[in-house]
């Protein structure tokens, strides 16, 4: 029996599916959407146990499945590290601002002005303590000694 690549996998339920395909059963508790490394192993043993002894699958198959597997992963390690490199420039970049005047956009939706004071950092990205208010770095609209927007 083999199993096709669209064939349900649901994490954490054991059984079959409604197409007949096998579910796996994932001890760790992850999102529906995401196969992690235990479940792919999972599947790749049952599909070796399953199948027909007189047509077996091809092992360059597996091999194929396993490389793809494997870069997947290192490109979501390269998504993870380019992310964290962000946020680290988003940080080094707020702390510059620090005693420069900027114009930013309000929560009503207009511009004001003022001198950053201070930086506090979140876990949404760092906040810009302008007077009384913070202020999220998306919503600064120019930087400078006058922090005026150029005009058209």
């Amino acid at each position: 029996m083999s199993i096709s690549p669209t064939e349900s996998v649901t994490p954490g339920v054991t059984g079959t599916t409604a197409t007949g395909g096998l579910t796996a059963t994932s001890s760790t508790a992850q999102p529906t959407d995401q196969m992690g490394k235990d479940t792919f192993l999972k599947l790749m043993v049952a599909q070796l146990r399953n199948q027909d002894p007189m047509n077996p699958t091809d092992s360059t198959a597996f091999l194929a499945q396993t490389a793809q597997f494997t870069s997947l992963e290192k490109m979501q390690d390269l998504a993870n590290q380019s992310a964290q490199a962000l946020a680290a420039q988003m940080s080094f970049g707020a702390s510059g601002l620090v005693g420069k005047d900027v114009t930013y956009t309000a929560e009503d939706g207009t511009e004001a002005t003022g001198t950053v004071g201070a930086v506090r950092f979140t876990a949404t990205g760092p906040l810009l303590h302008i007077g009384d208010t913070d202020v999220a770095m998306n919503n600064i609209v120019a930087v400078g000694s006058s922090a005026t927007a150029p005009t058209a």
